[in-house]
């Protein structure tokens, strides 16, 4: 069935709300609730684990899910369209959302399981500190990429270079072959350190900043001059 323009637009307003609810608890998991619970007594932190963190991960993930469903509904729609910079976009987000529901949901499930066990008088999961250590680099790898998905979601309409010229385009003014594969590598070896990696200096909210500003400027050198 062929999408309207009025079907682009009604995705297009799904894809903004959900992205709003997914993005934005991405950053209060990160920015708040990670730094929260550095602190907070072990009583309060247990409590926010049984009562507040569930509930946001429901919408969380369902925001990830919608995000994702109605972006590929829109890709379907622009078809040919599609330029360098959504393109990259697209690839940044659909990791986010396999993070999401391949990582950091299984990995909380454990984290949670484990804490309702203390509660309950039994002895803490074995498995509680590994599986939060799993989750929490997967969600800092996307508070990372959230920074240059956001850039290259807006690019793609709103800004010139060689990444805004259609990849169905037969032109030489559109992004070489060696730039984009560089973007693509740069991004898969990214995603590869969130599954077996290390923290790194993205362990704090100011470090994964700049390295999420840092990743923005590098892919769009790549995309533009190689």
């Amino acid at each position: 069935m062929e999408i309207t323009a009025l079907d682009s637009y009604l995705f297009r307003w799904v894809h903004m709300l959900a992205g709003v609810a997914w993005i934005g608890l991405l950053y209060y998991f990160n920015f708040v609730q990670t730094e929260y619970f550095k602190v907070a007594e072990p009583g309060a932190k247990s409590s926010a684990i049984s009562q507040l963190v569930p509930r946001a991960l429901w919408w969380f993930r369902f925001g990830a899910l919608f995000t994702f469903l109605s972006g590929l509904a829109l890709a379907a729609y622009l078809g040919a369209a599609t330029n360098y910079y959504i393109a990259v976009g697209m690839l940044l987000g659909a990791l986010m959302f396999l993070n999401v529901w391949l990582i950091i949901w299984p990995n909380q499930k454990i984290v949670i399981e484990s804490n309702t066990e203390v509660i309950e008088g039994r002895p803490a999961l074995a498995e509680a500190p590994g599986a939060q250590g799993k989750a929490g680099l997967a969600s800092r790898t996307n508070t990372l990429f959230s920074l240059p998905m956001l850039f290259f979601m807006g690019a793609s309409g709103h800004l010139g270079g060689a990444g805004s010229i259609p990849m169905s385009a037969q032109t030489d003014m559109g992004v070489s072959d060696l730039g984009l594969a560089v973007a693509i590598i740069i991004v898969l070896g990214l995603e590869v350190n969130a599954i077996k990696g290390k923290m790194g200096p993205m362990a704090s909210v100011v470090g994964v900043i700049h390295m999420g500003v840092l990743l923005t400027l590098g892919l769009m050198l790549s995309l533009q001059f190689l």
